[in-house]
C-alpha cells in the first residue's frame, strides 16, 4: 500500500494493482476544486493533512491516514470550524480515477436492494441519462482487470451514519466518491464533525476479504453481534396463507406442524404468525375479528405445542386508514416539498394487502409520544402476549430519507441515529427473544438482530419481478456475514407440490441452496400434505448443520445489465429496483462449498453446483479452485449414487435451473 501526493496536491493510493488517483475532499456532493493543502504530519505509517478553501469559510477539512502492521490503510476525515449557518449534508473523498478496475461490488444498504459485482464494461446498454447501478453502501470491493488481488474498502462502524460508495462509469476510468451522510446533524457543542474509519486492504481471495471486513465491523460495533444463538428453524404463515389468516386456520396448521414434527423427528423450533392479524399497519394492538380470543392465547397454544411463538410487525409503517394516523396525524414524518405526510408506499390497485389503506407513511420516531407508543407495542407483545420471536419487516422505512426529503418532529439526528434509537428500544423491550430483520438496513442492525434477510423474495415463480438468478446472486455476495454479524435468512423454502409455478428441479435447487447457506430454514407449507419426495427434500435440507458455506467462484462472473420491458414502470411501490435493466450473470453457474460437512472432524466436503440460467451447461471444476485440494471419491447425495473412481476435478452437465449436490471423501462411498 503506497500513498503519493501528486503535483496538484491530490492524494493517490496505490493498492496492489489498483490505483485510486486524484483524491480530493468532497462536501455536499461538490469537490473542493480550489484549496490549499497543508501536511501536518508525515511519517511512513502515519500522515495528517488539512485542507482550506473559500467554500469552507474559516473551516478546515482534515484527513488522517494510518498504515497498520497488516498493510491495511485506515482513513478518517473531519470538518472543524464551519460557520454554524453552513448546512452539512455529506462529506468525504472523491477519487478522480480508479485505474485497472474490472468490476466493483455494489452492495445495497438493506435486505432487498440487491448486491452484485458490476462489470464496468457491462453497462453499455444504459443511456447516459438513465440511472445506473453505481451507488453502493457501507463497503465495496474492487476487482482488478489485469493481475493482482481484490481490494476491499469499507467503514468500520454503522450506528451513526449512512455511508455511500458512488461510481461514475461514464468517466473512463471511473471516478469513485466515498461519502458519510451527516444529514444536517446538530453540530452544537461538537469540536469537529468526524467520519468513522474507512479501511482499505487487499486480500488473496474475494470472499476472504469480505469476511475480514465483516470481522472488523463485528469488533468495532458498539454492541457485539448476536451470533451464538441456535439456528432458527421453523414454520411461517406468509408464503402459503399470506394475509388470509385466522385463528381457525393458524391452529389447524399448528396441529399439522406439531404432528409431523414429532412423527418425522424434525428439528423445528419456531412457529410464526406473519402479517394479517392486525386491522391496519400502525394499529399494532388492534387484532382482526378473525382472531376472537386475541393473540395471547395463540402464543400460548404455540408454546404448548412445543414451539417458540412468533409474530410479524412493520414498526415504521403507518397506513392512512389506520386509527393511529386518524388520531395522531402529527406522528408521521412529513414531506418537505408538500408539507403533508411523506408517502413511502402506495397500494391503489386491486391488491391492498387485505387492508383499507392506499398509502403508507413513516412513523416519526423523534416524536416522543410516537416513540413511546411503539415501545408500548413491543412491551405488550413480549410480556403480555408472550411473543418470543419477532419478524420486523419494512425496517428501511425508518432510514430511507434524510432532511432533504423528510421533516422530522425533532431535527438534529442522522437517519441512522433515528433508526438505531428505535432498534435499540426494540431489543431492550424484547429482551433475549429471537429477532429477524427483514427489509432491514444491514449494517446498523449489527449487535441487535439475531438474523437478517439478505435478499428479495424468491416467490412462486423462477422468473418474477426479479429473476431467481439475480436473487440467488444477491445471497452469494452477502453470505460472508453469516455467523460473523448475524444468521443469514435466504428466504422461505417452498415444499408443496401445487399452487406454484416451479418445477421439481427448481424446488430442489432452491431448497438445497438455502440449506447449504447455513442460516435460517423456514417453510410455510402444510407439512401433513407433503409428498414423500418433498418430505425427503425437507429432511435432507434440515440435516445440514448451520456452518456457513463458501462461494469459491465469487467475483469471477460479474453481472451485465440487459434492457427489459418491465411490468412496473415508475411504480412507487417498487422504488428501489431498476425498472429498465435486469442483471444477468455472465456465467449462470453458482457453486457452494462446505468443508468438513456436518462434522468438524469429518473428512467429507460438500459441493453444490447450481445452473441458474435458462440453457443447459457443461462445467468442469478443478478441486483446487474450489478450495478442496486432493483426489476424492464422489457421491451424488440426492440420487445416492457413487462415482466409479476418485477424481481431482468435477465435470457435470446441468439442465436449466438444475443442480447437483456432491459429497467428497478420501474414502470410497457405499451406496447402501
Amino acid at each position: 500500500m503506497k500513498l503519493i501526493i501528486d503535483a496538484h496536491r491530490a492524494l493517490d493510493i496505490e493498492a496492489g494493482s489498483i490505483y485510486l488517483r486524484g483524491g480530493y475532499p468532497i462536501i455536499n456532493s461538490h469537490p473542493l476544486n480550489e484549496f490549499q493543502m497543508e501536511i501536518v504530519l508525515e511519517e511512513p505509517e502515519h500522515q495528517i493533512f488539512q485542507y482550506r478553501s473559500s467554500a469552507l469559510g474559516d473551516g478546515i477539512f482534515g484527513l488522517e491516514i494510518n498504515l497498520d502492521p497488516n498493510d491495511r490503510l485506515w482513513l478518517r476525515y473531519w470538518l472543524e470550524g464551519l460557520d454554524p449557518s453552513q448546512t452539512l449534508d455529506s462529506f468525504g473523498l472523491q477519487f478522480r480515477q480508479v485505474e485497472n478496475l474490472r468490476a466493483y461490488l455494489r452492495n445495497g444498504y438493506m435486505s432487498w436492494d440487491g448486491s452484485a459485482y458490476v462489470d464496468v464494461d457491462g453497462l453499455v446498454d444504459f443511456d447516459p441519462d438513465e440511472i445506473r447501478p453505481e451507488t453502493g453502501y457501507a463497503m465495496t470491493q474492487l476487482l482488478p482487470r489485469y493481475r493482482g488481488n481484490p481490494l476491499v474498502m469499507g467503514f468500520d462502524r454503522h450506528d451513526r451514519f449512512q455511508h455511500m460508495f458512488i461510481f461514475d462509469t461514464l468517466q473512463c476510468p471511473s471516478t469513485l466518491s466515498v461519502l458519510s451522510l451527516w444529514d444536517q446533524k446538530d453540530r452544537t457543542g461538537l469540536p469537529r464533525c468526524e467520519s468513522e474509519h474507512l479501511v482499505i486492504f487487499e486480500s488473496d481471495q474475494v470472499e476472504d476479504g469480505l469476511r475480514e471486513w465483516a470481522s472488523i465491523v463485528a469488533r468495532s460495533a458498539p454492541t457485539p453481534p448476536r451470533v451464538n444463538r441456535e439456528q432458527i428453524i421453523g414454520w411461517s404463515s406468509w408464503y402459503n396463507l399470506y394475509s388470509n389468516i385466522s385463528e381457525e386456520n393458524i391452529l389447524e396448521y399448528l396441529e399439522g406442524v406439531e404432528t409431523v414434527t414429532h412423527q418425522e423427528n424434525l428439528p423445528l423450533r419456531v412457529f410464526q404468525v406473519d402479517e394479517g392479524f392486525t386491522q391496519e399497519m400502525g394499529d399494532w394492538l388492534e387484532v382482526k375479528p378473525s382472531f376472537p380470543r386475541g393473540m395471547k392465547p395463540i402464543m400460548d397454544d404455540i408454546r404448548a405445542a412445543g414451539f417458540i411463538p412468533g409474530l410479524w410487525i412493520g414498526p415504521f409503517m403507518v397506513g392512512n386508514r389506520s386509527h393511529l394516523y386518524r388520531n395522531h396525524p402529527d406522528w408521521v414524518v412529513k414531506d418537505r416539498e408538500t408539507g403533508g405526510p411523506l408517502v413511502q408506499w402506495r397500494h391503489v390497485g386491486e391488491t391492498r394487502w387485505a387492508k383499507l389503506s392506499e398509502e403508507y407513511y413513516i412513523l416519526d420516531a423523534t416524536h416522543p409520544d410516537a416513540f413511546e407508543y411503539l415501545r408500548q407495542v413491543f412491551r405488550t407483545w413480549r410480556h403480555e402476549w408472550g411473543c418470543e420471536y419477532f419478524k420486523t419487516d419494512f425496517m428501511h422505512f425508518g432510514s430511507d430519507h434524510g432532511p432533504d426529503r423528510a421533516v422530522w418532529h425533532t431535527p438534529g439526528m442522522t437517519r441512522i441515529e433515528i433508526w438505531r434509537k428505535v432498534a435499540e428500544m426494540i431489543r431492550a423491550e424484547i429482551g433475549d427473544a429471537f429477532w429477524l430483520g427483514c427489509g432491514c438496513p444491514l449494517w446498523p442492525a449489527v449487535g441487535l438482530v439475531d438474523a437478517m434477510r439478505i435478499g428479495n423474495d424468491v416467490g412462486v415463480d423462477w422468473n418474477g419481478r426479479l429473476s431467481a438468478q439475480s436473487l440467488l446472486s444477491d445471497l452469494s455476495t452477502r453470505n460472508f456475514a453469516n455467523h460473523v454479524l448475524w444468521q443469514v435468512d435466504p428466504d422461505c423454502i417452498l415444499l408443496r407440490d401445487k399452487h406454484h409455478n416451479l418445477t421439481d428441479q427448481e424446488v430442489r435447487s432452491l431448497a438445497i441452496y438455502a440449506g447449504m447457506s447455513g442460516g435460517i430454514l423456514m417453510t410455510s407449507d402444510a407439512l401433513p400434505e407433503l409428498s414423500d419426495d418433498r418430505m425427503r427434500l425437507w429432511k435432507l435440507t434440515l440435516s445440514m448443520d448451520s456452518n456457513a458455506c463458501n462461494f469459491p467462484l465469487l467475483g469471477l462472473s460479474p453481472v451485465h445489465y440487459n434492457r427489459i420491458e418491465t411490468q412496473y414502470p415508475n411504480n412507487p411501490q417498487y422504488p428501489n429496483y431498476p425498472i429498465t435493466h435486469e442483471p444477468r450473470l455472465l456465467d449462470p453457474v453458482i457453486v457452494q462449498v462446505r468443508p468438513k460437512f456436518n462434522n468438524p472432524n469429518s473428512d467429507v466436503s460438500a459441493v453444490f453446483i447450481l445452473n441458474t440460467g435458462k440453457f443447459p451447461v457443461q462445467r468442469s471444476f478443478d478441486l483446487n479452485l474450489l478450495g478442496v485440494s486432493g483426489c476424492f471419491w464422489v457421491l451424488d447425495w440426492w440420487n445416492h449414487k457413487a462415482w466409479p473412481e476418485a477424481v481431482d476435478h468435477l465435470s457435470v452437465t446441468l439442465g436449466p435451473h438444475h443442480s447437483i449436490l456432491l459429497l467428497l471423501s478420501m474414502k470410497p462411498f457405499s451406496e447402501d
